[in-house]
C-alpha cells in the first residue's frame, strides 16, 4: 500500500536575470530571458521581485511557464515610471506565490520587459 507523503522543500535556490531588451509580445515570442528553470524533483517557486536599475517609463514585466516547448503567460509586473535619483529609489514589484511549482527540468519561467530598461529579476523558492 503506497502512503502519500507532503513534499519538502530540501534545497534553497535563488536565480537572478537582467532583462533590459524591449519586448511587447504577451505570448512568449520575442527576447524572453530564463528566470529559473525546475529540478528533475520539483521546484517551488515563493516569490518573484523586479527591481529597476535605471529610470523607468510606465510599463510590464511579463512572466511566462515554458513546459519545454510552449509558453503560457503566468504574471505581469506593472512597472511605475520613476526618475531614479539620490532621494527617489527604483521601481520594484513582487509577486508571491502559495502554489507555483515547476513539475521537473523541462519547465521554467521565463521573462521579459516591454520597455527597454534595465531590471533586475529574482525568484526565490527551493527544490523538492
Amino acid at each position: 500500500m503506497a502512503i502519500n507523503q507532503a513534499a519538502f522543500a530540501i534545497t534553497p535556490r535563488i536565480s537572478c536575470v537582467n532583462i533590459a531588451t524591449a519586448n511587447t509580445a504577451r505570448d512568449g515570442t520575442g527576447t524572453v530571458a530564463t528566470l529559473i528553470t525546475g529540478a528533475a524533483t520539483g521546484t517551488r517557486v515563493a516569490e518573484i521581485v523586479i527591481k529597476a536599475k535605471v529610470t523607468t517609463t510606465a510599463g510590464q514585466v511579463r512572466l511566462f511557464l515554458h513546459d519545454g516547448t510552449s509558453f503560457f503567460a503566468l504574471d505581469e509586473i506593472a512597472v511605475p515610471a520613476a526618475t531614479v535619483s539620490a532621494s527617489v529609489q527604483g521601481a520594484r514589484g513582487s509577486l508571491f506565490y502559495s502554489n507555483l511549482v515547476l513539475p521537473s527540468a523541462s519547465w521554467s519561467i521565463r521573462v521579459s520587459t516591454e520597455k527597454a530598461e534595465s531590471i533586475d529579476v529574482t525568484a526565490f523558492g527551493a527544490d523538492l
